[in-house]
């Protein structure tokens, strides 16, 4: 039987710590099993309204260890410096909306929603993706059949990035965002694209957009926006004394076909992931290679 939580409390391993300099340490721990991920993303400490065990938390999985949290934006021009094509942003969007309206939702007028189906069909943007499971991060960190290396999943404890921007204590509906930027006198849409935040008014926001695609939800899916589209999401988080409100679960490089099978016990795949005949070929694919294979991401 697949033992995926141990019963009594989360083990408490010695906790290690990433070689960066001391100001802005990342916590990391090292992740041997599902089980393992799953005792340590479970809280420690009922939630206060409902009594139940409920994550202020949202994952990222990646397949690079040493990769920063850079946006498709940040990466666009390469990452050696990264960055490079930021100013960017504007163009890229404006012309995807004057080739793609024919294909865009009915009733999609929303500059963020608009951003979100964007980056959903791959165009580069701010927006970075996470997960509210941390099992549907782990799928995409151990997807990659990139040689034996270790991978990441991070977790981003979004309650404590919004206390510190003093933003509301709910992840934020594009009306939310929408709602800030009047609230503190910054430029909206396009005007703040253009011209970002003062430092002053900086912020980092955990976006939930209408679920324009199935596979959105089905992902259970989430997204950062950062007022600057400059830095990685890291170095802005460590500026503003929040590295600890993140966390990287480092699953070693001889554990990674183990947990990539313990997930597809579970049937956490591309198949239920990515619904329809892409999502099919592509599990099938993997599944029936020698030793892992090629996968999407997100």
């Amino acid at each position: 039987m697949l033992d995926l939580c141990t019963k009594g409390a989360p083990v408490r391993d010695p906790v290690l710590h990433s070689p960066r300099d001391k100001r802005d340490r990342v916590k990391t721990i090292e992740i041997n099993s599902l089980g393992d991920l799953l005792d340590r993303a479970t809280p420690h400490h009922p939630d206060p309204a409902s009594g139940r065990l409920r994550s202020t938390a949202v994952y990222r999985g990646v397949a690079n260890a040493d990769a920063r949290l850079l946006t498709s934006l940040d990466r666009l021009g390469g990452i050696n410096p990264a960055h490079s094509k930021a100013h960017l942003e504007e163009h890229l969007l404006r012309n995807f909306i004057r080739y793609g309206k024919p294909f865009l939702p009915e009733n999609r007028e929303n500059l963020w929603e608009i951003m979100v189906i964007a980056e959903h069909h791959g165009l580069p943007t701010r927006l970075l993706d996470w997960t509210h499971s941390p099992l549907v991060a782990a799928h995409f960190a151990t997807l990659s059949s990139t040689p034996k290396t270790d991978r990441i999943v991070w977790r981003l404890d979004w309650k404590a990035v919004h206390r510190k921007f003093n933003l509301r204590d709910v992840v934020f509906l594009v009306e939310d965002l929408d709602a800030l930027l009047k609230e503190r006198g910054l430029p909206s849409g396009w005007e703040f694209l253009d011209c970002g935040a003062p430092t002053e008014k900086q912020f980092v926001c955990v976006l939930e957009p209408p679920v324009v695609t199935q596979r959105l939800a089905v992902q259970s899916g989430a997204f950062t926006m950062a007022a600057v589209k400059d830095q990685p999401l890291d170095e802005i988080l460590a500026e503003n004394a929040l590295s600890d409100a993140l966390t990287q679960f480092v699953i070693p490089a001889a554990k990674v076909d183990y947990i990539r099978d313990q997930l597809d016990l579970c049937t956490v795949d591309e198949r239920r992931l990515f619904p329809g005949l892409d999502g099919i070929a592509a599990e099938l694919r993997r599944y029936y290679a020698a030793s892992g294979g090629e996968g999407n991401r997100d």
